[in-house]
Formats: structure tokens, C-alpha cells, sequence
């Protein structure tokens, strides 16, 4: 789960720390951006966080008066040290938040953006933050003339071309959906329906939170989150896959990706997330 380990310069960082862990603050170090590495794919609604990635999403149905939501990964949540790391059968709903995030336009000029609250958050079955900003959809579009992505509303599919793109290394991957994994365990946390990825999106630290976009489209279909780097079995940042009559596969150097779909059996019709909507699919806490 790229467990994050910031620290402000890119010096102490090579010192300090190897990739694929998030070697610095991406809002406090200012890099070149590598024009080979992002052409060809859309930074418009993009979202550089401290540790992260993100995007600017819009649910199917949303008003664009509506307050703008960003959505990045459960265990990005927190800018603090290794990104808040939330435990297994914690969940965050409807907490106040006041974190600063920068996003990109279609010309990949940066923007100051910041959240009052974040929706959902979990590393329970998925690995998801749902952060709500200050402006609406609207205001962001007036004011920065950048549009937000729909977040689509069905399972995708097997074979579906992606883009993967980072708001945090100002790069883009693109591959294929290889496969649904019923189970990642990833030390003590579990995730279900995991998406694995053909060869191609060779993420690493930092990549955390990117959007995985159908090519092509606007339109977000699942959030990237891990990778299994070393070969090791169900430990930190070496995810294997559990099958449904219980054995363990492991894959080294396979990158995987969680659902978003799911958040929309938990909407309220103001398009606020309830966990006790019926048939909710997102977890609910334990703790």
C-alpha cells in the first residue's frame, strides 16, 4: 500500500529511503515536469496531494453546484506520516477535514484546492477516500476551467484499456484490466474484488490514489492502490491474492487497484454517503 514516509527534501530522501515509498511532500518540491511522461494523457482534474494522488470526481446524477469531491485511496486520508494508515475495520464518515491538495488543468498549470470533509474513508475491503472541497464543481470550472471526471456507476470489465495517471509524479501508465482478485491480503488488511493489471502500469510510491480511466473516456472506473514488490507472501507492500477456496497466490511486481463502483449503493438522494443505506456495499465499522 506504498506506506508513505515524507520528509522535504529530494536529497534526504534518496538518502533515507528507496522508491517505491513516496520519497518526499509533493506540495512543498518543485519538479521538473517530464514532457515524455505526460503526453498523450489527460491531466485535466488530476490531483497532486502531499503524499498522493487523486481526482477531481463527479458522481453520475451530481449537480455541478454541488460541493467538488476528490477521490484518492483510504490509506492517503491523512498527509501525516505513512498517510494516517487507518486500521483494519476502521471507517471514517463525515469527518471534518481541512486538508490543502493542488490540482491540474488541461494545460497542467497547478491550482490551490482544499477540503472540508472527508465522506468516506476505509481500508476495510477497499482502500478509498472520498474528500469533499470548499468549491463546487461549478466554481472550479469558472475559476480554473478544469472539469471534473464521472465516476462511473458499473463493475468494469475484463480487457478494458486503461490510463493510470499521477498527480503526485506528474506521469501517466496505461495497460489492461488483467483480472478480479476475490481477495488481497495485505498484512492485517483485506481488500475484495482488487483489480490486477496487465504489464505496462508499472507504478511505485506516490501512485497511490491515482485514477484508473477508462482510455479514452472521462471517466473513472477504479482507484490505484498497491503492488506486491518484493515476492514476499501477504505482507506490506507485497499484497497476494486469496482465492474463494482459500489459496494464496503471489505475484512479484504485480499492481492492483480497488472498485469504485460500490460507493454509489450507499448515496442519499443529496448525494451524501449513508453506510446504513440498504444495501450499501462499502463497509461499515467494526471498531
Amino acid at each position: 500500500m506504498k506506506f508513505i514516509a515524507l520528509v522535504f527534501s529530494l536529497s534526504l530522501a534518496a538518502s533515507a529511503y528507496a522508491i517505491p515509498k513516496a520519497p518526499f511532500d509533493a506540495l512543498k518540491v518543485k519538479r521538473e515536469i517530464n514532457l515524455d511522461a505526460v503526453s498523450g494523457y489527460d491531466f485535466e482534474g488530476i490531483v497532486k496531494l502531499s503524499n498522493c494522488s487523486g481526482s477531481l470526481i463527479r458522481l453520475s446524477g451530481q449537480p455541478m453546484t454541488a460541493k467538488a469531491l476528490v477521490l484518492t485511496n483510504g490509506h492517503c486520508y491523512s498527509s501525516g506520516p505513512f498517510g494516517g494508515m487507518l486500521k483494519p475495520g476502521e471507517v471514517i464518515s463525515n469527518k471534518a477535514s481541512g486538508r490543502t491538495m493542488k490540482i491540474y488543468d488541461k494545460n497542467m498549470k497547478l491550482f490551490p484546492i482544499t477540503a472540508t470533509r472527508i465522506l468516506f474513508a476505509a481500508m476495510t475491503d477497499t482502500d478509498v477516500t472520498l474528500y469533499e472541497l470548499t468549491q463546487s464543481f461549478e466554481e472550479i470550472q469558472k475559476r480554473y476551467k478544469i472539469s471534473p471526471f464521472d465516476l462511473d456507476t458499473v463493475r468494469p470489465m475484463v480487457g478494458t484499456n486503461i490510463d493510470i495517471v499521477s498527480g503526485y509524479w506528474d506521469r501517466g501508465y496505461t495497460c489492461a484490466i488483467d483480472s478480479f482478485v476475490f481477495q488481497l491480503k495485505e498484512g492485517d488488511w483485506l481488500m475484495k474484488d482488487s483489480i490486477r493489471y496487465t504489464d505496462g502500469c508499472n507504478t511505485i510510491g506516490g501512485t497511490s490514489g491515482s485514477p484508473i480511466i477508462a482510455k479514452g473516456t472521462r471517466t473513472v472506473i477504479a482507484v490505484n492502490n498497491t503492488a506486491n514488490e518484493d515476492g514476499q507472501r501477504c505482507t506490506v507492500n507485497n499484497p497476494c491474492e486469496v482465492s474463494e477456496d482459500g489459496s494464496i497466490t503471489v505475484l512479484k511486481n504485480k499492481k492492483y487497484g480497488q472498485q469504485t463502483f460500490n460507493v454509489y449503493s450507499c448515496l442519499t438522494p443529496d448525494f451524501q454517503v449513508d453506510l446504513n443505506t440498504p444495501g450499501c456495499l462499502l463497509p461499515k465499522s467494526s471498531r
